[in-house]
């Protein structure tokens, strides 16, 4: 409990509170699918790989109501994007979209959630792209590849030549996902921890709100 001017400060509760949590999820959700939209090309992968920062606001909501809002968050944003983009992956792309970002969330939101203090925010973050990397190369080598080359009517080994094309380094799927997609995940997701960790005076009062 938090006392202010002599008075107990209460959480919300109750109906209002779970109103309160919807309206957050919803907000933050709009956000990042708004964020989404905007994506950046990486000098080390095929460009069908671009960077975004909509697990940003993602963060701060797992940050803020727990790793479960967190998930919501992904899930409402992921939900957005495709009815605003569609999906020419039957669906996978959209699905290991919401799995790496939850990868990332959950257990920063997670660690976080047992210890509310800036240290431990910076290893929950630290914590969540390492997942974010390791659950990133799995789900892009069983999932996301084959989805995509069933798609566009290519073959997984078309993927390995373009990775070939910018590392040379790259002669199987496995170091596909070795040499790209793992640094991929792993920039993104220290992007996202920086970019959240500078923010992280900003949106303390939303994050103490609900650490009563």
């Amino acid at each position: 409990m938090e006392r202010t001017a002599g008075k107990t400060k209460r959480p919300v509760s109750g109906t209002a509170g779970k109103t309160r949590m919807l309206v957050q999820i919803a907000m933050l959700a709009a956000v990042a699918a708004v964020l989404m939209l905007f994506e950046f090309p990486v000098p080390f992968a095929p460009p069908f790989y671009e960077l975004d920062f909509s697990e940003v606001p993602v963060l701060i909501g797992s940050f803020a109501m727990g790793p479960f809002a967190g998930a919501c968050i992904e899930l409402v944003k992921v939900l957005i994007n495709l009815v605003i983009n569609g999906t020419d992956t039957m669906f996978v792309g959209e699905l290991a979209n919401f799995l790496i970002g939850c990868a990332l969330v959950v257990p920063a939101g997670m660690i976080y959630r047992k210890h509310k203090s800036r240290k431990y925010a910076m290893i929950g973050m630290l914590a969540g792209v390492i997942c974010m990397a390791v659950i990133g190369a799995a789900v892009n080598a069983y999932m996301l590849l084959p989805a995509y080359g069933k798609a566009f009517h290519l073959e997984v080994s078309a993927f390995v030549e373009m990775g070939q094309a910018i590392n040379p380094a790259i002669n199987s799927l496995f170091r596909f996902c070795l040499l790209t997609v793992v640094p991929f995940n792993l920039v993104k997701g220290l992007a996202v921890s920086v970019i959240t960790l500078l923010l992280y005076k900003h949106i303390s009062r939303l994050l103490k709100s609900h650490s009563s």
